[in-house]
């Protein structure tokens, strides 16, 4: 009996060594390798003076996108007032572009606090020359800064004026109050509370 559980056991075993056992390896036919063909050398054409010109140019060519920090200068500024807004009248340039003032700027002190990533923002309202007071503007509080670019900046009652990057078009006032210290400016040159 014990001879019998004995082979049994030795036969499963070998039953299962033989299973476990790796199947013999076939030699694996290889081709001979191929040669590529070879390639005829690139030819070279002349290069013309147009070009020349045209491959200067793109090099040279500004980026299509760039950040401004101000309005580019397009002329003498002029300064309007806007009555038809939810908050009263407010200062506007002659296109309706609502302005604003910065509160962390220092009123009357002929410098802008607002530079770099501000001025992407809040882009200065720039002049070519003294602005231009429109009706309902007091001319006596119109202004102007030089800012450390070289730009003339306008300013109102002693503050440097700026747009809204997201006032998108005449009438939008969405710059008013952010981060409490942006707001537009009434015709006496104040904050809109």
């Amino acid at each position: 009996m014990k001879t019998r559980m004995l082979l049994g056991i030795l036969l499963t075993l070998a039953l299962t060594l033989a299973a476990c056992a790796p199947a013999p390896s076939t030699p694996i036919a290889t081709e001979p390798a191929t040669e590529m063909p070879s390639l005829p050398p690139p030819t070279e054409e002349p290069v013309t003076e147009e070009a020349t010109e045209a491959a200067t140019e793109a090099a040279t060519e500004a980026p299509a996108e760039t950040a401004t920090s101000s309005i580019p200068v397009t002329g003498v500024a002029t300064i309007e007032v806007s009555e038809s807004t939810e908050f009263g009248p407010i200062l506007v340039d002659d296109e309706g572009m609502s302005l604003y003032l910065f509160t962390n700027d220092t009123q009357n002190s002929g410098t802008s606090t607002c530079t770099d990533d501000c001025l992407v923002a809040w882009p200065a309202l720039t002049t070519d020359g003294d602005p231009v007071a429109g009706e309902g503007v007091d001319a006596s509080l119109l202004g102007t800064i030089t800012r450390d670019d070289g730009t003339t900046q306008v300013t109102y009652n002693g503050w440097p004026l700026y747009y809204y990057a997201q006032d998108a078009a005449p009438g939008d006032t969405n710059g008013q109050g952010v981060e409490g210290i942006w707001f537009l400016v009434t015709p006496a040159g104040e904050a809109v509370p």
